[in-house]
């Protein structure tokens, strides 16, 4: 294949994920030469911040989450709980709004660890599959965020739900955001690896069902979608893999989920994406 073959686009996402992965590298490592850094994040507190509090928790889409002893709600309490942290941001809009909707993965994101220069209203459920963020995009229809991150897709792998299926519903995720928040950038990522045969997940021998080669098939539809639709495409799935393409274990709790390191990663890659 030549050059010239290329479509502009995939050359255009090719060079802006490059030089997002050469940056991001760059300043992690600097970052790892010294442990003040982690240190100093907790300072980080107040100057950000965030509509939900971080819960730890299983993947039960629409059951009863186990989300410790101050969060034992069921799927509808945290729709109803979500659509109360938008009604507030809405009735008292910050500057510079960012939201970020997808599944257990966003509604982790330990809020000292989420970029300072934002207020951000995180609409993430555990367990949650792209056809249920699609349901309850109209939850902050009027929160008039500047930037959506969106981050939706492997519980619908972990369920069994095909990639066609899971590429179409991001499309008209995507959709219904451009159409309903015309002025904010909206920001598609990819979906992230998971660990393999190196996952302590407690839905170890799903996640082993799911090879990260089908879920980098995902992310290059996805790449093609976020062009077609005429938003950004955030390609995170190199900044966790290791040489094999899976999770890196020390970016991660149990082979799925992230931990503070591999929030911390996430963290500099928004920062280097969405400067202000």
């Amino acid at each position: 294949m030549s050059w010239s073959t290329i479509p502009p686009w995939a050359l255009l996402s090719l060079a802006t994920n490059g030089i997002l992965l050469l940056t991001v590298i760059l300043l992690i490592v600097r970052a790892e030469s010294s442990s003040s850094d982690l240190q100093n994040l907790s300072e980080l507190q107040g100057n950000g911040s965030s509509a939900i509090e971080n819960a730890s928790g299983s993947e039960n889409p629409g059951m009863e989450p186990e989300l410790g002893p101050r969060h034992q709600w069921n799927y509808e309490q945290w729709l109803a709980q979500l659509q109360r942290e938008a009604e507030a941001i809405a009735a008292n809009p910050p500057e510079r709004l960012g939201v970020l909707a997808g599944d257990s993965i966003s509604l982790w994101f330990p809020p000292e660890l989420l970029p300072p220069q934002r207020t951000w209203l995180n609409q993430g459920i555990s367990g949650e599959v792209s056809s249920g963020l699609l349901k309850r995009l109209s939850l902050f229809d009027k929160s008039n965020p500047e930037v959506i991150f969106v981050m939706i897709g492997i519980n619908d792998l972990i369920r069994g739900i095909s990639p066609s299926e899971v590429v179409e519903n991001q499309r008209a995720i995507i959709q219904d955001l451009i159409w309903v928040h015309p002025n904010a950038r909206i920001v598609l990522q990819s979906i992230l690896p998971h660990s393999g045969s190196g996952s302590s997940w407690e839905g170890r021998d799903r996640l082993l069902q799911i090879p990260n080669d089908r879920i980098r098939d995902i992310n290059r539809q996805l790449a093609a979608i976020a062009s077609e639709e005429g938003v950004e495409f955030l390609d995170l799935y190199p900044l966790f893999a290791d040489s094999q393409g899976n999770l890196r274990l020390d970016l991660t709790t149990d082979g799925l989920h992230l931990n503070d390191q591999g929030y911390l990663v996430w963290r500099t890659a928004l920062m280097v994406f969405d400067p202000i």
